[in-house]
C-alpha cells in the first residue's frame, strides 16, 4: 500500500505523520531517515491493527493540506508497505525514491 506522509521539519530533524493512519508518527535527521522509518512505523502499525483483528485504513491518493506559515519546510510525499503480513517477512516495507508532490518555503 501506498500512503502519503507529511514531513515537517523540526529543530532537530524531521517528523513524520500518515494523516492516513492516525496515531503513526515517526522522526528522522533527514528527509530519506525520516521516510525510512515512517514507512517502518507504518508497517508496524498495520501488523499490530491485523494482530487485534482491525483492518488496514484506506491509503488515500489525495491530500488536501494548507501550509503552515510557522514552519520551516514541509513536504508531502508517500512511502510504500506490504499488505500482508507475508510481504512485509519478504522485505515489504520500502521507501519510494521520487517525491509526489513537495512542498517547501522559506
Amino acid at each position: 500500500m501506498r500512503y502519503i506522509v507529511m514531513i515537517r521539519r523540526t529543530s532537530t530533524g524531521y517528523s513524520v505523520d500518515v494523516p492516513d493512519v492516525p496515531g503513526c508518527v515517526a522522526t528522522g535527521m533527514t528527509v530519506e531517515h525520516a521516510r525510512q522509518q515512517i514507512a517502518e512505523a507504518i508497517q508496524g502499525h498495520l501488523e499490530v491493527m491485523s494482530e487485534s483483528g482491525e483492518n488496514a485504513p484506506a491509503a488515500n491518493s489525495r491530500l488536501d493540506f494548507t501550509i503552515d506559515d510557522d514552519m520551516g519546510e514541509e513536504y508531502c510525499t508517500w512511502v510504500e508497505t506490504a499488505e500482508t503480513a507475508e510481504d512485509a517477512a519478504r522485505g515489504g516495507t520500502s521507501v519510494a525514491t521520487k517525491t509526489q508532490r513537495k512542498r517547501r518555503h522559506p
